[in-house]
């Protein structure tokens, strides 16, 4: 649930800075989500196995999202790669992270728009760059927490499958017990004295 709770945050905040690659990414792992506890709550294993494929594929993305916003491996946060060059905005912590201070540029001629002169990180507590590979880096942590969880829950779930019984149903100690080996009594014909 709790890894719900902060993919639906972090789509608010990929909404605000018009990040569309990360808002698609983001609903796509919210209904994953839903349909992994949809598939718990139903003991649909089929589900649960979505879920953890997914986990995996979500754990890439967040990695890459780190290299991304570190700029690691040739990557540059300035590129247009996470707007689809849809937006010329970047990241909504990139102006309104944590402790920073909204200073308005002088601006000749024309005036300034409201909220289009601001410097960008001007005095900011922590880097906006960081605070997206913390995000990314809570989601990863979700994530293999749900990929180990959802590998156990699939694993009962066909332990469970695997071992019903159909005379005594789910029951480990039946009253009636078939003998598993045959006996030699069965396949000898028994003669009766006459």
């Amino acid at each position: 649930m709790l890894c719900l709770v902060t993919a639906l945050e972090r789509q608010v905040f990929d909404f605000l800075g018009y990040q569309w690659a990360p808002i698609l990414a983001n609903f796509t792992h919210i209904i994953v989500v839903i349909l992994g506890l949809f598939g718990t709550i139903q003991y649909r294993p089929r589900y649960i196995v979505v879920y953890v494929v997914w986990a995996a594929v979500w754990v890439t993305w967040n990695v890459f999202i780190i290299c991304f916003y570190l700029e690691v491996g040739g990557l540059s946060k300035d590129s247009e790669l996470l707007t689809f060059n849809l937006s010329g905005h970047r990241s909504w912590w990139e102006e309104h992270g944590p402790g920073c201070l909204h200073e308005e540029e002088a601006t000749a001629g024309l005036g300034a728009l409201h909220g289009q002169s601001l410097v960008v990180g001007a005095g900011c507590a922590m880097v906006h760059s960081y605070v997206e590979a913390l995000h990314s880096g809570l989601q990863i942590l979700l994530a293999l927490l749900g990929f180990v969880y959802g590998c156990y829950v699939v694993s009962v779930l066909t332990e469970e499958e695997d071992s019903f019984d159909f005379i005594g149903g789910f029951d480990p100690f039946p009253l009636y017990h078939v003998n598993e080996k045959p006996s030699s009594l069965l396949s000898k014909q028994a003669y009766l004295p006459a």
